[in-house]
């Protein structure tokens, strides 16, 4: 029997206790969150024990793996003190907001050797699959994502200090996507806009932002984000290559290739891809079904460091 714990109990985890909980052996042991009512709904839902103090959690109910699902601004040391038990990690995108912060999650993670899974679920996609194969020795030479839409309603979403803004928090989807399907980032180039938001109390995030990418590839790609846009939203990814053009938009995929246009949609869930990945690797020690794991979560947290700070200063920056 694998034991699962979670630091934080609200929002996405809920999917994750969703899917977990139909997993034959898997049992869920411990929640853990700030808010103890809501600690204690979980445990009153999937069994187990309540906690707002995930160091007295893992050493109560010692699970093999614990899920980490809190807002950016709120790692705080759940991670290392979960690799110096040699508790295995899944991580909910982003990965923090603080690249220091970061680079030391990865070194006690590295320093224990547990497994990582970071919750980049897009990459999960059937369709994404698909995309691999038909972008596979293809020369990629354009890239154009977006995440544009309404600004969620959850307070630090709104702050800086606690999300990152909508770069990190939200369009990392699509940062990370352009990395898993066209290779990594060697410098980026940002600006934001403000302004349009002036109402928004305790507000100080970007409106809006356009980041370039020069990727190690060759390839030069675009990816825009809006928080002002509530009456349309896109959000998605295209890919130009010479023999083709790839577009990918929650999880439905489109190629335009020899004058023909074809679309796939999705047949699978991606959080259920992604715990089932992480649960198998788990149990087995085998991690070849895992997609993102901390350290490559890793370099896309640092293309949208970058960005922010190309937003800051005015300069290109090499994540």
């Amino acid at each position: 029997m694998i034991k699962i714990a979670a630091v934080g109990c609200g929002g996405i985890q809920n999917e994750h206790y969703r899917h977990l909980s139909a997993i034959h052996d898997v049992k869920l042991v411990g929640h853990c969150d700030i808010d103890r009512a809501r600690a204690e709904d979980a445990a009153n839902q999937y069994g187990g024990d309540a906690f707002i103090d995930y160091e007295a959690m893992y050493d109560k109910v010692k699970p093999h793996a614990v899920y980490i699902s809190v807002p950016p601004f709120a790692h705080s040391g759940m991670e290392e003190a979960a690799a110096a038990r040699s508790i295995h990690l899944f991580i909910e995108k982003p990965i923090g907001w603080d690249c220091t912060a970061a680079k030391r999650i990865g070194a006690a993670i590295k320093r224990a050797d547990i497994i990582t899974s970071v919750g980049y679920c897009w990459r999960y996609y059937d369709t994404v699959a698909k995309a691999r194969e038909v972008l596979r020795g293809k020369a990629v030479s354009l890239i154009r994502g977006a995440w544009n839409g309404d600004m969620p309603g959850v307070w630090w979403w709104r702050r800086m200090d606690k999300s990152g803004g909508q770069v990190n928090e939200q369009t990392t989807h699509i940062f990370d996507l352009a990395r898993y399907l066209c290779g990594d980032v060697a410098e980026v180039y940002a600006a934001g806009a403000t302004g349009c938001q002036t109402h928004v109390e305790n507000y100080t995030v970007h409106d809006s932002s356009v980041v370039t990418l020069r990727m190690k590839s060759g390839a030069a790609g675009v990816i825009t984000s809006s928080c002002v846009a509530s009456h349309h939203g896109d959000v998605g990814l295209e890919i130009v290559t010479p023999e083709a053009t790839v577009s990918i938009r929650f999880g439905k995929l489109t190629v335009h290739e020899d004058g023909t246009v074809t679309e796939y949609s999705p047949k699978v869930n991606i959080y259920g891809e992604e715990d089932r990945a992480f649960i198998e690797a788990v149990r087995t020690g085998k991690r070849t079904k895992i997609k993102s794991s901390f350290a490559d979560a890793q370099k896309t947290f640092a293309v949208t460091c970058a960005a922010n700070e190309s937003m800051r200063s005015g300069l290109p920056v090499k994540p």
